[in-house]
């Protein structure tokens, strides 16, 4: 009898390994390695021979001929620049985000309004009946003839599916509920979420056929599942936002067919996701006018501005050790600008404890946001409110200058358009650009030299 060989594979990494450990070596998490069965190869490495007889021969670059690829867009604008200008036939997309966040919902209103442009379109839910489906198709208003709902799991049922229909866009919700028979392990394993990908990948450039697949997150935030994952598909998007709140913000961290790190806005409703155009006036429509520790910033989240408030709050401490807490940006970046404050300026924040967090629930980690935050501290540490037409836009470094920012005219752009008088940015961006006629540029060199500027600091 021929003894079964098994493998431990980490359901959070894909590390494997021929015994059972409590802590995964790779990623350093506990109780994350299930027993699998290790698949027999029926190849031996003496019965491999050279294929002389290839079809696929190298070319060279120059003899290759480019073209641009064809597009499908929606009808949401912010859907379309996430993914660079619409979907791209045969690519395989990977949507991403926490339980409830609208991931199911924001596919079926795209899978609606592909099917109202006579595209045939198959929506594949393995975590709902086609009833239960229905019931929100109802609630979204989703009434399409060309949308058809499949509730399977077993992937060859899928793929004999695909085949038959034809379809001209596959939503796959969610590849952790689909398996293949010929993996012995349980579905949603790393091996079983690998060898789906693999196929679904397969059926999308063999047919042409764009795929979006929803993949669960881990408590990390990451997609669940082993990174080879993210680097199977052709894009990565990521769903953001809290639960209690409605605005929603579709993120792109990998993307073969455009710029990455762009971002679209939604807002929930009862009716489904609605995109926000001006995401800038939504994030300041609430800000207080004339509190101090209140600074508008105007941050590059891929190839569009948007201006969002950080808020500071300096308070008195009592204890030895002071707290520095940080939301929507790098909690380290708040002490090292507080020690560039203390050290450059000044500023005695030693003993003080500091909060920072950036309105309207933005994650924000580009550079050119030190010189706002730097502000916010100053501003609140000395309970004296900034300017509140005044923008602020720069790098701080450690010998307390303000270094050059990149896209300096975009960013004064959208802060003219939303009607800001004034921006403070680095000394090293007033040349090469012609700003425009109702804003006031004023360019510094150092972090003195804004506070300066914004507070009257002497």
């Amino acid at each position: 009898m021929v003894k079964r060989k098994t493998k431990f594979v980490c359901q959070e990494c894909g590390y494997e390994t021929p015994k059972w450990m409590g802590k995964c070596p790779s990623c350093n998490n506990w109780n994350t390695l299930v027993e699998e069965l290790v698949a027999s190869s029926q190849t031996s490495r003496h019965t491999m021979v050279k294929n002389t007889t290839s079809a696929v021969k190298p070319e060279s670059i120059t003899a290759i001929q480019s073209k641009e690829e064809p597009r499908v867009k929606t009808d949401m604008q912010e859907f379309n620049r996430v993914l660079g200008g619409g979907i791209v036939a045969g690519s395989l997309v990977l949507i991403g985000g926490d339980p409830g966040i609208g991931k199911s919902t924001l596919l079926l209103q795209v899978s609606d309004q592909l099917a109202k442009k006579n595209l045939n379109v198959l929506y594949i839910s393995g975590e709902e009946s086609t009833r239960q489906t229905k019931l929100r198709a109802d609630r979204l208003g989703v009434d399409s003839n060309n949308l058809y709902v499949l509730s399977e799991t077993n992937l060859i049922d899928i793929a004999n599916q695909i085949d038959q229909l034809q379809p001209a866009f596959v939503v796959i919700d969610s590849i952790q509920t689909i398996f293949r028979e010929e993996v012995t392990s349980a579905p949603g394993s790393v091996s079983q979420v690998r060898e789906c990908t693999s196929e679904l990948m397969r059926i999308a450039k063999t047919n042409n056929i764009p795929i979006f697949i929803v993949g669960h997150v881990t408590k990390e935030g990451s997609i669940a599942g082993p990174r080879l994952l993210e680097h199977m598909v052709d894009a990565v998007l990521y769903f953001e936002g809290e639960r209690h709140h409605t605005f929603r913000i579709l993120r792109g961290v990998k993307n073969r067919f455009g710029s990455t790190n762009e971002m679209g806005i939604f807002e929930m409703k009862e009716e489904g996701l609605r995109e926000v155009m001006n995401p800038s006036e939504i994030f300041l429509e609430e800000r207080s006018q004339g509190a101090a520790g209140s600074t508008v910033v105007a941050s590059m989240e891929g190839s569009r501005p948007v201006l969002v408030e950080i808020q500071s709050l300096i308070s008195p401490t009592s204890f030895g050790n002071p707290r520095r807490m940080a939301t929507g940006i790098d909690h380290n970046r708040v002490p090292l600008l507080m020690a560039v404050l203390e050290k450059r300026v000044g500023l005695m924040l030693q003993n003080q404890d500091a909060y920072v967090k950036v309105a309207g629930g933005v994650k924000l980690d580009e550079p050119a946001i030190d010189l706002a935050i730097a502000i916010s501290i100053a501003s609140s540490f000395r309970d004296q409110p900034s300017r509140p037409d005044d923008v602020l836009i720069g790098e701080v470094g450690l010998t307390g200058e303000i270094r050059r920012v990149s896209r300096i005219d975009q960013r004064v752009q959208e802060a003219a358009k939303l009607g800001f008088k004034r921006a403070i940015i680095p000394n090293k961006n007033l040349d090469g650009w012609n700003p425009p006629k109702e804003i006031e540029i004023v360019g510094v060199n150092s972090v003195h030299e804004a506070l300066k500027a914004t507070l009257e600091m002497d």
